[in-house]
């Protein structure tokens, strides 16, 4: 087992990759404290990992709110004692361009985007400083450096988080504290999902998707969920300040 006896923590942990990654992490022997807003798709991904012999605590929580990250992150060390992983799943995409989204639509974006992966980042390092050792996997997308358009906030949030994990990585390699960020492609999951409603013509937007990836497919959450376990994982020992494109090919072009 990968990850044997280590604490994780994985927000966004109610669906799409987080809750993937999060299924995942348990079979390979991680106890997950699960952090989502939704609380009722939290619990059925808490009863999924407890049905297979997997620990779990569950956090409901808004990432964006130092208060509730700070907590969560105690509750987590009263409980087990230490963190080992970070991943930082929770994410939202609002769409539009920068001359019809509003300043609430701007901030919302960057709060849960940027600020949620920083504070959850800034309270669960301490221990992982602490120990001497820890891995931290961002989420960003391959839209940071190959934009489609028409989604400027959500763009833009995700190359701020590319350029936080390249820059924290190199502060805490010292300190044995590994940080990494996944770049996924389209992948099936509620946001691409709810991307789709707000296109003129749905089919043909999700078409575009499929052809724009050179292995002209979207990826699955399981996809994702697998190259965050490299970087969670003692596999990549010598992996820091990476952005791991997990995008079929996208971002080849």
């Amino acid at each position: 087992m990968k990850l044997k006896d280590r604490i994780a923590i994985v927000t966004g942990a109610a669906s799409g990759i987080g809750a993937a990654s999060a299924l995942l992490f348990a079979s390979e022997g991680a106890k997950v404290a699960l952090v989502d807003l939704d609380e009722k798709r939290l619990e059925q991904v808490a009863t999924d990992i407890q049905s297979k012999g997997g620990e779990t605590v569950s956090i409901a929580a808004d990432v964006s709110q130092a208060d509730q990250a700070r907590a969560g992150v105690h509750r987590i060390l009263d409980k087990w004692g230490k963190v080992d992983v970070l991943m930082t799943a929770a994410g939202v995409s609002l769409g539009g361009t920068v001359d019809r989204i509003d300043e609430a639509t701007w901030d919302r974006t960057f709060a849960i985007n940027v600020k949620g992966t920083f504070l959850w980042v800034h309270h669960a390092i301490q221990p992982m400083i602490a120990a001497g050792s820890g891995a931290i996997v961002t989420v960003g997308s391959q839209l940071a450096q190959s934009s489609l358009g028409k989604n400027a906030a959500y763009v833009a949030s995700k190359g701020a988080i590319a350029s936080f994990t390249k820059t924290i990585a190199v502060d805490h390699a010292a300190q044995g504290v590994r940080v990494n960020a996944l770049m996924p492609g389209v992948i099936d999951t509620p946001m691409p999902a709810r991307s789709l409603q707000r296109q003129a013509d749905p089919e043909a937007a999700r078409r575009g998707w499929t052809e724009r990836h050179p292995m002209k497919r979207i990826g699955q959450p399981e996809e994702v969920a697998k190259a965050a376990l490299f970087l969670a994982s003692d596999d990549s020992s010598f992996v820091t300040g990476t952005l791991l494109f997990v995008d079929g090919g996208w971002t080849a072009h």
